[in-house]
């Protein structure tokens, strides 16, 4: 986009909630010679949530701190954040109006309801002859920049992944300067002094944020990557235990925009360059965060049912059994250490270890046969950084539904994940201390355990743990039934002769 004079704009903070090396903020700042800030704590997704949750705590700490970045980097007290509490898609065309703004600028959103509260915006705005303009700030390729030789989406990783790398350069990864152009920022008007509300100011109540030690904005990300880098070369063998400090944990801050994906990237690129095995893996992971937002975007269908349509089909549990087998899900109770374990992770923390992530979604879906959509929509509830496009993209991977997952005949068996990625029981100690006592090859399997091996530990199953809800064996055959009607469904698809 090319500069464009505008005498006063107004910028709209969202899921971007810094000032360095954001897309929309640098435009703005270079394209308008007076710039106001807004972010909306947005009711239309506040409502719902319950009156403790994390998420909203981590964005209203962020807030605050992007106030304060604000302010430093416009060198001026009087500057800062106008923060109000409303519906969105009312409150920015009102705001804008007030302000006398010819322009607003946010940055893109992918998610169904996002785009179509923008639209609602961009609407509004028109009426009022205010321009709307949109910047490429989450992702770092989008839309159609990365497609096949013939010009279409992508369906599968590892082809994206090349295209991806082989397009890739130090254009796309630069980081946008908004520190050049911050003498546009305006000091907020007398209507909008108020301070950044507090969570009680806008219905919520404090979580165990601070104590599990997340902390927020710019400086915690800043924080967690500078640790990160010194541990980066080693992610390739660390990154699958989940009692081992393998993972980055930026998620949530790549969730909230409170760290640029492009200076991840970039560092990640640089070091795979000079031949760092770990950071190209976790430069993968960023890939694959690119590949389910350009799948979002390409197929929104599947927000709401299977990538593939013949996955429909499939008759999943049903009925008061089901909704006893997915509580039990919930609340960390089917009688696998390591799948109940890793449920009282998100449930205490918001986060779960990625591959567990993997093993307790295999678990719901084909080995007590639920449907994923139960699953999906229950870590889109808990999960500190859930976003649309990669949890979705995981529970179809898991479910065998998706774009490039894995064949519905792939099934986890939860015991030998646990062996193999907590050989030690470290992590399952830590989780389910009720099983602490067990001797680490019983604590995988405590059903297995003698009267005399559980009587030594203080454990009675049924009472401190629960049996198994299912015995895998069986679930695995009854899995590969339920799913022989994609079998055939596929079979009938391929052309004959």
């Amino acid at each position: 986009m090319t500069a464009l004079a505008y005498r006063t704009g107004l910028m709209w903070f969202r899921r971007d909630l810094r000032t360095r090396d954001n897309a929309a903020l640098f435009y703005a700042l270079k394209s308008c010679q007076r710039l106001h800030c807004v972010f909306v704590f947005d009711e239309e997704i506040l409502d719902p949530l319950p009156r403790k949750d994390r998420r909203v705590e981590f964005i209203r700490e962020s807030v605050l701190e992007l106030d304060t970045e604000l302010r430093k980097l416009s060198k001026r007290p009087g500057a800062g954040l106008i923060t109000v509490r409303g519906i969105a898609s009312e409150a920015l065309p009102r705001i804008a109006k007030a302000l006398d703004a010819q322009v607003v600028f946010t940055n893109h959103d992918y998610e169904p309801q996002a785009v179509r509260r923008d639209a609602a915006v961009r609407g509004a705005l028109a009426e009022s002859g205010i321009s709307f303009f949109t910047s490429k700030d989450q992702v770092v390729f989008e839309r159609d920049e990365v497609l096949t030789q013939s010009g279409m989406p992508f369906s599968v990783f590892t082809p994206y992944k090349n295209a991806w790398l082989k397009k890739v350069d130090e254009f796309y990864l630069k980081p946008y300067p908004t520190e050049k152009y911050a003498r546009a920022l305006a000091d907020r008007p007398p209507a909008w002094q108020d301070d950044v509300p507090t969570l009680k100011d806008i219905g919520f109540e404090a979580t165990n944020l601070a104590m599990l030690k997340i902390h927020t904005g710019t400086h915690g990300a800043m924080q967690l990557l500078e640790d990160f880098l010194d541990r980066i070369d080693q992610y390739h063998h660390t990154r699958d235990f989940p009692a081992v400090k393998g993972p980055s944990y930026l998620g949530v801050h790549l969730r909230f925009g409170t760290v640029s994906v492009r200076q991840l990237a970039s560092l990640a690129y640089q070091l795979s360059l000079s031949g760092n095995a770990g950071a190209a893996v976790w430069l993968s992971e960023l890939i694959w965060r690119d590949f389910y937002a350009t799948i979002l975007y390409h197929h929104p269908h599947v927000a709401e049912r299977s990538f593939k349509k013949e996955y429909d089909a499939i008759q999943w549990e049903h009925g008061a059994h089901a909704k006893a087998l997915f509580q039990a899900w919930c609340d960390g109770r089917t009688g696998y250490p390591l799948v109940d374990a890793a449920m009282a992770q998100i449930l205490q923390s918001g986060y779960m270890h990625n591959r567990l992530r993997m093993v307790v979604a295999s678990f719901l879906v084909k080995d007590l046969g639920i449907d994923w959509c139960w699953g999906e929509r229950f870590f889109a509830e808990h999960l500190n950084d859930f976003d649309l496009s990669a949890n979705n993209g995981g529970w179809q991977w898991a479910s065998s539904s998706g774009c490039d997952a894995q064949p519905y005949f792939r099934i986890f068996n939860p015991l030998s994940q646990s062996l193999k990625f907590d050989p030690q029981g470290k992590f399952i100690r830590r989780y389910l201390p009720q099983l602490a006592a067990l001797p680490t090859p019983l604590i995988h399997q405590p059903w297995t355990a003698s009267p005399q091996a559980l009587k030594s530990a203080n454990i009675e199953l049924g009472r401190d743990y629960p049996y198994p809800l299912v015995q895998h064996d069986v679930a695995r055959t009854q899995t590969l039934a339920r799913y022989a009607i994609v079998k055939k469904a596929v079979a009938k698809s391929l052309p004959k002769g």
